[in-house]
């Protein structure tokens, strides 16, 4: 089928009187196909296109790109993006150039020659924005090459990874503030989705921006349901939730050791999940390989290290999952933000147990770092802990944790179930009772399962050597289940009235114990909640359809699945991911409006010029071949 001829939709727009304003909104819906600008994203680009500079703090998902993107459109020049993902670049140019967008990147992966011709358009002025990392940025080399061209402006993805404090640390960043001094009169703006209000200050400092606008925006993402259930056995669980929720849908699974990373991408695959592994042991051309498929694929899960998902673009990852505890709240917002950024629901669910709890304490106190680092982390693991020991709202929590006040949002596990809470003051004195006498009457610690063995009164070869059953404490805890005590001691460490020490986490009474041995506090302890199960309801989709067509009539869903056939044949013939072609709200709103024409398939948010030149008869001819079936 013949297309109209292809539009060069920046070139004429950069044409006229039309003030910023205006020619920004003009760029954002001929180019990118949508109508309004969301939150500070119209303030943002104004303050970056008049040539000034900018902070900006704005959850995944919630258009960064676009701040940086459009005033480099607007400004001459190119633009200068500061990428840490070597791996990511070309999928992000070839987004760009999907839209119009003249982008280039300057990597290690590019032959001398290429590398050559790239530099050539960027003299020439043939280049809107230009991808690099910040270790080849700093090289003197690079840096007399930007001195020769023209620049719109910098821009400085994940920030965050300036803080030294931070979770998410790269050297190579330090270097950046050196772009206030050699380029004085180019616009800078740094972006991130996750900072606290310290690694906000000292990405500041770092990167010489004291004097440019700051702009936070609410790190809310309502779309994402926050869930955290006990850890009994996690991959049947994960399993559950995939099968019931998630069947057909993209999602990622963390997990912390390369082992786990494997085991657990093998049996999903030998139960019919496919599934692959990502980790920093596996060979380059592996890890490369495997991104790209999750890229290009729909339903695909990647069971990964943190070492996967930053600067991935993939808008229709519909759940993340941890099978470990993340070391920070940082790192664990960072991660669920990777789901749902195209807007639609999306799940966020963590498996949390006790061996989570002592495991990380093992991992802080047995490293070689500093102690300023160490109380770093356990900072960090304290308000992981806290969160996931919460009998209130988890959003809530997670934004008190970045600085920002909200009320509870009905759509957390905590809110839909409001977990029940018991007077646990007793059975905590109890605790800490057999932990003290342990140590002070036979100069012994033990782990968890020991301590647990001497509340209940159970005889074992351990306890029967060392007359455990001689102690006081022997048997005064046999109210509660084992089960029960291991809940306890997991929400007591949480709260620092238990601590956990050395290589095999011995039990001692943390800094909060006194007051609660005193019983000058009391202590209300959460009632583990069974695992749930599809917690959203209606259970498994017909056919494996995808969560993102949940909301649509039956016969809408068919013209969805239809259009996403169409769309994997195209990706599969352009070699891009399916999302470069039409994301999935894209296409649900293809599906609601039901346009008659190119002209109405135009109106749908998401289909701008370039792209409905290009696709805008295929996609009527899909719709319409749907219907007839």
């Amino acid at each position: 089928m013949s297309t109209p001829p292809p539009v060069d939709a920046v070139s004429a727009l950069r044409e006229g009187d039309a003030g910023r304003t205006e020619e920004a909104l003009a760029i954002l819906s001929r180019v990118f196909g949508y109508d309004s600008f969301r939150g500070e994203q119209a303030a943002i680009i104004d303050q970056v296109a008049s040539g000034g500079d900018a902070v900006v703090l704005m959850p995944t998902g919630g258009g960064k790109s676009l701040c940086y993107q459009i005033p480099a459109l607007l400004r001459e020049g190119t633009g200068i993006v500061v990428s840490p993902l070597i791996a990511l670049m070309a999928d992000q140019v070839a987004a760009l150039e999907a839209v119009g967008i003249r982008a280039a990147y300057l990597n290690s992966t590019l032959e001398m020659h290429e590398a050559q011709a790239v530099e050539q358009q960027l003299l020439a002025g043939e280049l809107d924005l230009l991808y690099m990392a910040p270790e080849r940025l700093v090289l003197p080399r690079t840096v007399q090459l930007l001195q020769r061209a023209q620049l719109a402006l910098f821009a400085i993805d994940e920030a965050h990874c300036v803080s030294q404090w931070g979770h998410d640390f790269r050297p190579d960043y330090l270097g950046l503030s050196m772009l206030a001094d050699a380029f004085p009169g180019v616009p800078r703006i740094a972006l991130t989705a996750t900072a606290t209000e310290a690694t906000h200050r000292e990405l500041t400092e770092r990167l010489q921006m004291q004097q440019a606008r700051h702009f936070v925006s609410s790190f809310d993402r309502p779309n994402i349901q926050y869930r955290i259930e006990p850890k009994a056995s996690p991959r049947e669980q994960l399993l559950r939730l995939i099968t019931a929720e998630h069947e057909g849908d993209s999602g990622i699974v963390y997990c912390l050791s390369r082992k786990s990373v494997e085991t657990t991408a093998q049996w999903l695959a030998d139960r019919g999940i496919p599934a692959l592994p990502y980790h920093a042991g596996l060979p380059p051309e592996v890890r490369q390989d495997h991104q790209e498929r999750f890229l290009r694929a729909d339903g695909l899960i990647m069971v990964a290290t943190i070492a996967f998902g930053m600067g991935i673009d993939k808008p229709d990852v519909r759940f993340v999952a941890h099978l470990d505890l993340p070391k920070s709240i940082e790192g664990y917002y960072q991660e669920t933000g990777r789901a749902g950024r195209d807007g639609l629901p999306s799940t966020a669910w963590m498996a949390y147990g006790l061996g989570d709890v002592v495991s990380q304490r093992k991992f802080i106190e047995g490293g070689e770092s500093s102690e300023q680092f160490k109380r770093n982390a356990r900072s960090h693991l304290d308000a992981m802990l806290a969160l996931c020991e919460t009998v209130d709202c988890r959003r809530v929590q997670l934004l008190r944790y970045f600085g920002q006040d909200s009320s509870p949002c009905g759509n957390c596990d905590t809110c839909l179930n409001p977990p029940q809470t018991w007077d646990a003051t007793v059975a905590a004195q109890k605790l800490l009772s057999a932990v003290i006498r342990l140590d002070r009457e036979r100069g012994q610690r033990f782990g968890s399962g020991q301590v647990v063995d001497v509340l209940l009164g159970r005889e074992s070869e351990r306890s029967l050597a060392s007359r455990h059953h001689e102690l006081s404490v022997w048997g005064i805890g046999e109210e509660l289940s084992e089960k029960e005590w291991r809940t306890a001691i997991r929400q007591l460490l949480a709260r620092g009235i238990l601590e956990a020490e050395g290589d095999y986490g011995v039990l001692v009474p943390g800094p909060q114990a006194g007051p609660v041995l005193r019983s000058e506090e009391t202590v209300q302890l959460a009632v583990d909640r069974a695992p749930q199960r599809g917690a959203r309801g209606g259970g498994r989709r017909a056919g494996g359809a995808s969560r993102a067509a949940e909301t649509l009539e039956p016969a809408q869903r068919e013209r969805f699945e239809a259009l996403r056939a169409w769309r994997t044949s195209v990706a599969k013939e352009k070699q891009i991911p399916p999302y470069m072609v039409f994301s999935d709200a894209t296409l649900v709103g293809i599906v609601e409006t039901a346009p008659q024409s190119v002209q109405q398939l135009g109106t749908v948010s998401g289909v701008g010029a370039k792209k409905l030149a290009e696709y805008g008869e295929d996609v009527l001819e899909a719709l319409s071949g749907s219907d007839a079936g």
